[in-house]
């Protein structure tokens, strides 16, 4: 009986493998994830064409794929990992590796790959192995390497890697560390104490590094062959004990006087193995037709889920989007006076937000901004057409930051640590910025309560320049902001610039050249004139708010100022331009900056703005070429 019901089991097995081979066989690569993976093969230099027109790419050697959910809620195959190790590949890795968004493994070992590793390689977001141990690369390692916070295995080995280990900033799920056998400088710098996971460290072969690894609450075990080589091992149940030696293995054979066995023990250990390997039989192929029922009816269900999610159903609970933050510190908000207590630190258009302490597990305090968007009744018969304009543009802007800041990271961004819904309103959860935004500094320095002098002013342009090089180009697909303005630009507690408030950004493929809108978006003085006429955007469109903006540090002028409604122009980019090609340009230098020495600068600054806001989109440059002509200006 226990024959038959396996063979039943079996064929249903068989039948259900084969349905799903088909139904596999008929999805397509994703074509930007096809583009990307030809231009990425042919710079590691593969001779021959790799996968036939009549095959699969996802069938050609070392090149995973696996079914995932599209925009068009259809399902197509994602590459998910590429293993090409031991290929004689004598390339260079292509920045087009940016656009695998699925990859989780990038395994390259043991070829002979050369040139930096591009700086776009942080966009691959779901990471969890990067191995490109014995190969040839050089140069520095990418500083945004650390916001692969997925990273499980990071081998650097054996290449000719150069510069410091600033990159090692934070990788909460690292296991496996190898920066053996290259040209690393300086300390090992504290941060690894944070790797909370962290197992195997290997730094043997770095002759230019400085002093010993930070000190870590794990067995430390060292051997002699590897002189500077770490090995982190969690030992549970002997916390506070010396180091634990590795068990012995065991011996192939026992000694030579061992007796055999009895016949009789053989017999009945072979038929105590044979039953165990039926039972187990039986149960793999019970728990595999399980989970492929299991599995269809999640496929089944995906739509209505999906539907039921954009229908806006109230969620289970927050959404954590950094580590930085726990769910369980968020416990008040699922009250009805959770913010009761809290100070208002401000108000706008779209709700108010408050000032918040959390208690952390080391006893430290961590303070948050809350911001609390108050939707309207969706009942359709209590919504008048204003209330019912207002929600759908509140849910839309709530996506916009939770699609955009929800999901990157860069020291330039104001991050979005979490998103918690509430039926009758939705809570996001934003580091503190101490010294707020940049409109409410330049207000208090125009009414003398404080001081910013042009270095400050300087170092929040570049910063400023930094993030929309970041969102402009790094990153995959480019992120157009829409309303840069000093109310939008956060300085935290050493005066560093973040881009707040992304709830007009939009993201633009790579493969647009602009994206058409139904209605203008922004902030007047700030909108760029061929986005008002054409309702037509491009990052160039975030570049004249730049601009802008750049004007206003020099000048310590707004837009709304009404000291332009008293010139002819009644503009501030139009009296700028006419101030900078007069014989006195020096006069649009704001007064409280003037005879500090660096009147040169700022007049150079002004150009910049003056390039940023031309008529012409084409003719300004693009927000890397002005973070790079902003950081030549030396003090």
């Amino acid at each position: 009986m226990a024959l038959s019901a396996g063979k039943h089991l079996l064929s249903l097995l068989t039948l259900l493998s084969f349905f799903l081979l088909i139904t596999d066989a008929r999805l397509e690569l994703d074509p930007s994830d096809l583009k990307a993976l030809s231009i990425i093969q042919k710079d590691f230099g593969f001779k021959g064409q790799r996968h036939p027109s009549t095959t699969s790419p996802c069938n050609a050697p070392g090149v995973f794929c696996e079914r995932r959910f599209s925009k068009n809620n259809t399902y197509v195959l994602k590459i998910t990992r590429l293993v090409f190790k031991s290929q004689s590949l004598r390339g260079f890795l292509s920045p087009a590796i940016r656009r695998l968004s699925e990859l989780k493994e990038l395994s390259l070992s043991n070829n002979k790959l050369v040139d930096q590793v591009p700086p776009q390689i942080v966009d691959c977001r779901k990471l969890e192995i990067l191995d490109l141990g014995s190969n040839h690369f050089s140069g520095e390692v990418p500083f945004e390497l650390s916001s692969l916070v997925r990273l499980r295995v990071l081998d650097l080995s054996s290449n000719k890697f150069s510069g410091n280990l600033s990159f090692l900033k934070y990788f909460p799920n690292l296991e496996t560390l190898s920066i053996a056998n290259n040209l690393f400088s300086g300390k090992i710098p504290k941060s690894l104490r944070s790797f909370r996971n962290l197992q195997t460290f290997d730094y043997s072969g770095n002759s230019f590094l400085e002093g010993p690894a930070p000190f870590m609450k794990r067995v430390n075990v060292s051997a002699s062959q590897y002189p500077k080589r770490y090995i982190y091992a969690e030992d549970k149940t002997r916390r506070n004990s010396a180091l634990a030696p590795a068990p012995a293995p065991a011996a192939a054979n026992a000694s030579s006087g061992a007796q055999a066995p009895a016949p009789s023990t053989e017999h009945h250990k072979h038929k105590k193995k044979n039953r165990k390997l039926r039972a187990w039989i039986l149960g793999f192929f019970a728990g595999a037709v399980a989970g492929l029922i299991s599995g269809f009816v999640f496929s089944l269900m995906m739509k209505l889920v999906w539907a039921a999610i954009r229908g806006g159903r109230r969620d289970s609970g927050p959404a954590i989007f950094s580590s930085l933050i726990k769910k369980e510190q968020l416990a008040f908000l699922e009250k009805e006076d959770g913010l009761a207590s809290l100070e208002m630190i401000g108000k706008g258009g779209c709700g108010e937000v408050y000032k918040a302490l959390l208690p952390d597990s080391d006893g430290k305090i961590k303070t948050i901004a809350i911001k609390k968007v108050i939707q309207p009744l969706r009942d359709a018969t209590e919504l008048t057409d204003e209330d019912s304009k207002l929600l759908n543009k509140k849910m839309r802007q709530i996506r916009s930051e939770i699609n955009t800041v929800g999901q990157i990271r860069h020291r330039n961004l104001l991050p979005l640590l979490a998103h918690v819904p509430r039926t009758d309103c939705h809570y996001l959860v934003y580091e503190f910025m101490k010294n707020g935004s940049l409109q409410d500094i330049l207000s208090q320095v125009s009414e003398g309560k404080r001081e910013l002098d042009w270095i400050a002013r300087h170092k929040i342009a570049l910063g400023v320049a930094g993030g929309l090089e970041y969102l402009h180009i790094n990153h995959s697909p480019r992120i157009i902001h829409r309303d840069l303005k000093p109310a939008n630009v956060l300085l935290d507690d050493d005066m560093e610039a973040r881009i707040a408030d992304f709830g007009l950004a939009k993201a633009m493929p790579d493969t647009h050249t602009h994206i058409t809108t139904s209605n203008v978006a922004g902030t007047v003085g700030y909108i760029a004139p061929e986005y008002h006429q054409t309702l037509k955007f491009t990052d160039k469109c975030d570049m004249y708010s730049f601009g802008v903006l750049l004007g206003i540090l020099v000048m310590g002028k707004l837009p709304s100022d009404e000291f332009f409604q008293h010139t002819n122009e009644m503009s501030l980019v139009k009296w700028m331009r006419n101030i900078m090609t007069s014989d006195n340009p020096s006069q649009a230098i704001d007064s409280k900056l003037r005879g500090n020495g660096f009147e040169e600068q700022m007049l150079l600054v002004l150009k910049i703005a003056c390039f940023c806001t031309l008529e012409d989109p084409k003719q300004r440059p693009n927000s890397k070429d002005a973070r790079c002509m902003l950081s030549q200006l030396k003090h």
